[in-house]
């Protein structure tokens, strides 16, 4: 792979509208929750015939650059850095004009496109492409981003994004305006920034959120606590906790159509016998389905111990709700420990379905009273079997059309740390869902065969 070019992109400067020359926002629970959680990264694939270096060079990459900077000119918070002054209690986002921006690296490849984003293949293979961030000990970079040229084939968008300051829905509304503007840029007009519409208008109100009092220095002392083990010996220190990727992994992607998912809540509800009281949601069900083959394909037995949870935006549960397009991290998890039997059974979808339906709606109740019980990383008893899931289906990755299409594919790279899975909507079918998987060969190779056989058999017996 050859880097073309490294360069810093500034918010765009207009002179019609005043814009604060320097500032800080403090961070709320749970950014602070995320604080030392490694970078989250991401690959959006973008297939187009007419990328030659020279199409490339004079139309994709000025217009990609020109909007960048006038996004953000929207989300001014994040051309700044984190930063934890002596004289603050709390590390603080700082944003400076003269200085502030972010990182785009620029690179072309000659390796297989098709390959990278249509194939099983071993996730180390996303590394070169993706965008490096920079965190040191007293200042991280909020976000970078890389972009590479495969000539005549097409060209990826990747991010790397500083998970105490941002989460999925944020860093979605963000890439999601980003490729509005760029498809709507007018070429002859290069010094207004263009408006967003109302949906794509970020907010970085940062109110104190009415409940959470306590849970920022609650979790900030954990961070402050004993050393935990790969971490720096600076408590204060804003570099991450290291999370190695395992080196014999392989990367694939599995699909649910919209039918797959009505036929497995049929199943759900037959094996149930009528004693669900209300469908379960695309993002239960397809979660279930893929959490039983994973067991099935980790070859676990009875006896062993699984630990499967998720992450849920707090935003329209607070009350009052924050902005749907609040940025920053607005998230809770919850899991649950179970005995493998459970799912390994005839009904072992129904078991994981009610288990994940149980959580969703635990968080009705109170999510900062869920909050209130949570700790950072979790204490797990050796030998059990960690399987979590990143993103969720109503995000809208596949937006991401910044005028030569929408994605052929979106990898949420991130979860090659820990053998995990990620969700989001289907790029070709409302309704339908995507998963993204990270596991050993032997692993995938059962898990293949377990996803495609079972539903072929749904699909049949209905």
């Amino acid at each position: 792979m050859n880097i073309l070019e490294v360069c810093h992109v500034p918010p765009f400067s207009n002179s019609f509208k005043s814009t604060p020359t320097e500032f800080s926002l403090p961070l709320n629970f749970s950014d602070i929750f995320n604080l030392k959680f490694p970078p989250v990264q991401s690959i959006f694939f973008y297939k187009l015939g007419e990328s030659t270096t020279t199409f490339f060079k004079t139309v994709i990459l000025p217009k990609i650059k020109h909007s960048l900077s006038i996004t953000l000119f929207h989300f001014l918070p994040l051309a700044g850095y984190l930063s934890w002054p002596q004289n603050s209690e709390k590390p603080i986002i700082i944003y400076n004009t003269a200085n502030d921006g972010v990182l785009l690296t620029v690179a072309e490849s000659n390796e297989d496109f098709d390959h990278l984003y249509q194939e099983v293949r071993y996730a180390s293979e996303s590394h070169p492409y993706l965008a490096p961030l920079s965190i040191s000990d007293t200042k991280a970079s909020v976000l970078s981003f890389q972009i590479t040229l495969f000539p005549n084939k097409g060209f990826t968008i990747s991010y790397t994004l500083n998970h105490a300051v941002l989460d999925g829905r944020s860093i979605s509304l963000f890439m999601n305006s980003w490729a509005y503007i760029c498809r709507n840029l007018d070429e002859n007009v290069k010094i207004s920034p263009s408006s967003l519409p109302e949906e794509l208008n970020p907010s970085f109100d940062r109110t104190v959120i009415p409940g959470s009092e306590g849970l920022e220095m609650r979790y900030l002392n954990y961070w402050l606590g004993p050393k935990l083990p790969g971490s720096d010996a600076n408590p204060r220190s804003l570099e991450p906790i290291p999370f190695p990727v395992p080196a014999d992994v392989l990367r694939a992607t599995f699909g649910f159509s919209r039918e797959d998912i009505k036929k497995i809540g049929e199943r759900v509800s037959k094996l149930e016998n009528g004693n669900q009281t209300k469908p379960f949601s695309t993002f239960v069900l397809a979660y279930a389905y893929t959490l039983v083959c994973m067991v099935k394909a980790k070859g676990l037995k009875n006896n062993n111990k699984v630990k499967f949870g998720l992450t849920t935006d707090c935003r329209p549960r607070l009350n009052p709700p924050l902005s749907r397009n609040y940025i920053g991290n607005c998230v809770t998890s919850c899991d649950a420990l179970v005995e493998a039997e459970n799912l390994l059974k005839e009904t072992g979808v129904v078991y994981a379905a009610k288990r994940v339906n149980e959580m969703i709606e635990g968080f009705e109740n109170g999510v900062l009273e869920i909050a209130k019980e949570k700790v950072p990383l979790m204490d797990v008893e050796p030998g059990v079997r960690i399987i979590l899931v990143a993103g969720t289906n109503r995000f809208g990755k596949y937006g991401a059309d910044f005028g030569w299409g929408k994605p052929t594919n979106v990898e949420i790279t991130t979860i090659d740390v820990g053998e995990s899975l990620s969700m989001m909507e289907s790029r070709d079918e409302s309704g339908g869902v995507e998963i993204g998987l990270v596991l050993k060969k032997n692993e995938m190779e059962i898990f293949d065969s377990l996803f495609v056989h079972g539903l072929k058999v749904l699909r049949s017996s209905l």
